[in-house]
C-alpha cells in the first residue's frame, strides 16, 4: 500500500487530497432563489413528466414484450391524459425525453411541443451514463439532442440525466455543449449555480428529489423485490406538504412523474388537485423547467 496508490486502499486510508478532490469534483455553488418570481409571485411550481416508454426496459438489454407494452402505456394512454390535464387548467410542464423514445413516438413529441410544453434531454435509451466513459457518453448526449431537435424543431437547452447521477465527466460535457440547465442532483431545494471543480460553470441546476417523485412510491418489477405500495391519498399528502413549505419559504416546488406511473386512472387525480391546490393560493407561477432555471438565474436576491 502506498499514498499514492487510493485504488488499491480502503476508503477510510485515503490520503485528504483524493477524498477532497472526488467531494469538489460537482457542487453547489451560489443559490439562486429570486426575492419574488415572476408576476410577484410568492413561489414557482415546475411540473415535469420523465417519459421513458419503451426504454425502460430497453435500456437493460430487455426483452420482454410484457414490459415492452408497460412502456407503451405511457405514449398511448398516459401522456394523452396529462396533456388533457394540463391544457384544463392551462399549466405549462417539461417532458424529458430518451431519444429512442422520442423517435418511437414522433407525433406525441411534436403535440407536446404544439402544446406550449419543453421537452429536455434524457439520454439516448435511457442508458445507465454515469458507469459511461467520456467518449461514449458525449457521443449519446449530442446524438440525443440532435434527435429532440430534429424531431421537434427545438434544440433542448436542458438535461436530465437517465440515472439522476453524473460521471466524472457529465457536468463538463454539459458545459462543453452550452446548456442552460441540469435536472439531475439533489444538494439544494432551490435552484443553485454548479461548479466543476470548484469553478462557476454558469449552469443552473433545478434540483430533483426522490420524495417528490412518484417512481418511489408505486413502482414494482414482477420478478425482483422491488414492491413498493403507497396508497395515492398518502403520495399525494407528501406532494401538498412539500408544496405547502416551498410556498411558504417562497421558493420552488419541483415535481418528477412518468406517464407510465402517474397516469393510471386512480393517480391522475393527485396531478389534478395538487394543481388545483397551489391555484388556490392565488401567487403561484407554473413554468417549465427551463423558464424557472432562466428567471432564477437573472433574477437572484
Amino acid at each position: 500500500m502506498t499514498a499514492d496508490n487510493p485504488a488499491r486502499m480502503e476508503p477510510w486510508q485515503w490520503p485528504e487530497p483524493h477524498w477532497r478532490a472526488l467531494v469538489n469534483q460537482v457542487r453547489a455553488g451560489r443559490s439562486y432563489r429570486p426575492a419574488k418570481w415572476a408576476n410577484g409571485a410568492r413561489c414557482a411550481f415546475a411540473l415535469s413528466f420523465d417519459a421513458d416508454h419503451e426504454t425502460n426496459e430497453l435500456r437493460d438489454g430487455g426483452k420482454s414484450i410484457g414490459r415492452l407494452a408497460w412502456g407503451q402505456y405511457g405514449p398511448r394512454v398516459g401522456v394523452p391524459r396529462i396533456l388533457d390535464l394540463l391544457q384544463r387548467h392551462d399549466v405549462p410542464a417539461t417532458f424529458y425525453v430518451p431519444a429512442v423514445a422520442a423517435l418511437l413516438h414522433e407525433d406525441e413529441q411534436r403535440r407536446v411541443v404544439a402544446a406550449g410544453h419543453e421537452i429536455g434531454i434524457h439520454g439516448w435509451i435511457h442508458e445507465l451514463n454515469s458507469v459511461l466513459p467520456y467518449e461514449a457518453e458525449r457521443d449519446l448526449m449530442l446524438r440525443a439532442t440532435d434527435t429532440l431537435e430534429k424531431i421537434t424543431g427545438i434544440r433542448p437547452v436542458g438535461l436530465r440525466t437517465p440515472s439522476w447521477d453524473f460521471s466524472p465527466n457529465t457536468l463538463r460535457i454539459e458545459k462543453e455543449m452550452g446548456l442552460l440547465y441540469d435536472s439531475s442532483l439533489m444538494a439544494d431545494e432551490d435552484c443553485y449555480e454548479l461548479l466543476l471543480d470548484g469553478e462557476p460553470t454558469g449552469i443552473v441546476e433545478l434540483p430533483v428529489e426522490w420524495v417528490r417523485d412518484d417512481a418511489v412510491y408505486f413502482m414494482m418489477h414482477r420478478f425482483q423485490s422491488l414492491r413498493p405500495y403507497t396508497p395515492p391519498e398518502a403520495v399525494f399528502d407528501i406532494f401538498r406538504r412539500e408544496f405547502d413549505a416551498a410556498y411558504e419559504e417562497g421558493g420552488l416546488f419541483q415535481l418528477t412523474t412518468h406517464p407510465h406511473i402517474i397516469g393510471y386512472r386512480s393517480r391522475i387525480w393527485i396531478l389534478d388537485e395538487l394543481i388545483r391546490h397551489a391555484k388556490s393560493k392565488g401567487d403561484v407561477w407554473f413554468a417549465t423547467h427551463a423558464q424557472v432555471a432562466a428567471y432564477a438565474r437573472d433574477n437572484a436576491a
